[in-house]
């Protein structure tokens, strides 16, 4: 049996060093192949160029270039896009494209489904099957990236090969957000290569304050990405007490809100930014009343941060509802009058469920969770008071 070829799409500027110089080459080919693989979306080894022949060969013979396969592309009629990812043996992730006027963002997945089960999220409502690779997690960018580029001949290139934003075709990929599919804390080595990457300047030349991984809340790992890659960090908080958060976000009961913040604060120390941002789905008679908003100004009092509020957006079967628009203008009032930087997020791609909250993609549910999120739902979430 052939051994398996290595997909140079999972890996980093030290592994691919470490791999051209098993065969005596020299850490500046990696770097040529690098930009090859990255930068230009060439897959062919026989196109690149100025690769000695003889080790374009080696490549063909042990290596590839490949993305998982798309199964469906969908256009919203905002411009948002969708992309169905094929990861094999029944699975299917999702990636969402959204252009604005001065960036472009991708939002990519990071699990084929995910453990956390937050009631208020569609792929919690998938279950879980496993991790991607590096390889699947960074593909997503590099397929996204150069299938828009070359439905974009007029998107100019920065002189490293890289896309620019703000140029006059808004379908280029300036910032990049682990808002997808799974919680990436949860699959932190294969996103750690990722993330690498992103920022390397001979493949994404991404920079840490255009590179966001959102994160329920997993403490240790918080404190594991501060250290090797600190980029900028949003935080699904969702509830402004612990009961609550316990019911909408389960792993709270793990690592609650006093332990979150101090690891926000920790992470503080090396981020990009100097704020953390605080998600929060807006949820109908659950955590959006004056009162949870007076909660949630003592929580942004604790740590330097920005209140980004989400109108939910509803999938079939978790029993929720949207906090009407007036709702929502009150409770970010009263956030902005305590001095709290509020943003509430415009809702993009609803229309093909690529809305936050709304990707689901096709899970065969090892986890079984499927059928306890199935249960959970029948039991209506409890009215907290402090």
């Amino acid at each position: 049996m052939l051994p398996e070829k290595i997909n140079l799409l999972g890996l980093d500027a030290p592994a691919l060093t470490h791999l051209v110089g098993q065969w005596g080459g020299k850490p500046f080919r990696a770097k040529q192949l690098e930009r090859w693989v990255h930068q230009r979306g060439i897959a062919n080894f026989e196109d690149m160029t100025d690769l000695a022949r003889d080790f374009r060969a080696q490549l063909a013979e042990h290596c590839l270039v490949q993305a998982p396969p798309v199964m469906t592309c969908q256009n919203s009629t905002d411009g948002t896009r969708k992309w169905l990812f094929d990861v094999g043996q029944g699975n299917a992730i999702e990636s969402v494209f959204i252009p604005e006027d001065d960036r472009g963002t991708l939002c990519i997945s990071s699990q084929a489904g995910c453990t956390l089960g937050c009631r208020f999220c569609s792929t919690g409502h998938q279950g879980f099957n496993r991790n991607l690779t590096a390889a699947e997690i960074i593909g997503q960018l590099w397929w996204a990236r150069h299938e828009l580029m070359q439905n974009s001949g007029s998107a100019r290139l920065s002189s490293s090969g890289n896309p620019l934003a703000g140029t006059d075709d808004n379908r280029v990929i300036s910032n990049v957000v682990m808002m997808g599919m799974g919680e990436p804390l949860l699959n932190y080595d294969q996103v750690l290569v990722a993330l690498r990457l992103m920022l390397d300047d001979n493949a994404y030349g991404l920079s840490r304050r255009r590179v966001t991984v959102s994160t329920s809340g997993i403490v240790p790992m918080i404190d594991r990405l501060a250290r090797d890659c600190p980029v900028a960090l949003a935080v699904s908080l969702h509830a402004p007490n612990d009961p609550l958060r316990d019911e909408l976000v389960p792993i709270n009961k793990k690592y609650p809100i006093a332990a979150l913040l101090d690891a926000c604060n920790r992470y503080l120390e090396h981020a990009p930014r100097d704020f953390i941002t605080f998600e929060y789905v807006m949820l109908d008679g659950v955590n959006d009343t004056d009162h949870h908003a007076r909660e949630l100004i003592g929580i942004a009092r604790r740590v330097r941060c920005k209140i980004n509020l989400i109108p939910f957006n509803p999938f079939p079967g978790p029993q929720l509802s949207r906090s009407s628009p007036a709702r929502i203008r009150i409770f970010s009032q009263h956030l902005m009058d305590a001095g709290i930087v509020t943003t509430v997020r415009k809702t993009r791609g609803d229309d093909i469920d690529a809305a936050c909250g709304q990707l689901a993609g096709e899970v065969l549910d090892r986890a079984r969770l499927r059928e306890k999120m199935a249960r959970k739902i029948s039991i209506p979430i409890k009215e907290i008071r402090a």
